[in-house]
């Protein structure tokens, strides 16, 4: 007896394609990630993956948007666990931070792809946005600082975040040495500055 397979609605469809790029990108890097290559791998026709994604650059934002989204649930449930103290919140946030260089190395591949394209950079803006949100929403309560300036004062600290994960990727510091370096810069941020 033959079985017809089930379809997919259109959001699970989704789903799978990018649950299959994420796996093209780990094996092949981002290079290897095409709208063509998608559709080989997951074993649907050219058409369903053109649908859902229209272009190569759809489909890496639409990628880099879903690993974000991962990666800033995943803070906030370490956030929830998190104990209540300054220094308990910025290593909360520093940790996951730099978790998401090791647990999502696709991430990585995807925006180097994206570089230079006009959507990505609305894009990046988005998401410093939302991750200088969640951090000063996180903080607030250890903070006397008002809280547009703690929101800035976040927005650094994710610049700095960045050139922390450079040197860690150059190998110029360990795992632990720049969770605990953005901890001390996001503790120190935390200044009311009265004493100035």
């Amino acid at each position: 007896m033959t079985t017809t397979p089930t379809r997919l609605s259109k959001q699970a469809r989704r789903e799978q394609l990018l649950d299959t790029a994420v796996a093209i990108v780990r094996t092949q890097g981002a290079d290897g990630l095409t709208l063509v290559t998608l559709a080989e791998k997951a074993g649907v026709s050219r058409p369903i993956a053109y649908d859902h994604f229209a272009t190569r650059s759809g489909l890496l934002l639409a990628l880099h948007r879903r690993l974000d989204e991962r990666h800033r649930a995943a803070i906030t449930r370490a956030l929830r666990d998190a104990a209540p103290s300054a220094g308990a919140v910025a290593r909360v946030i520093s940790a996951a931070y730099f978790a998401c260089a090791t647990d999502m190395p696709e991430l990585s591949a995807v925006s180097a792809a994206l570089k230079g394209n006009p959507d990505m950079e609305a894009f990046q803006h988005e998401v410093t946005d939302s991750y200088a949100d969640l951090m000063a929403t996180a903080l607030l309560p250890y903070s006397g600082l008002a809280p547009h300036v703690l929101r800035l004062r976040c927005v650094g600290v994710l610049g700095a975040a960045e050139a922390l994960a450079a040197e860690l990727n150059r190998e110029r510091a360990t795992d632990a040495e720049a969770v605990t370096a953005l901890t001390d810069l996001i503790v120190g941020g935390l200044d009311t500055g009265a004493d100035r």
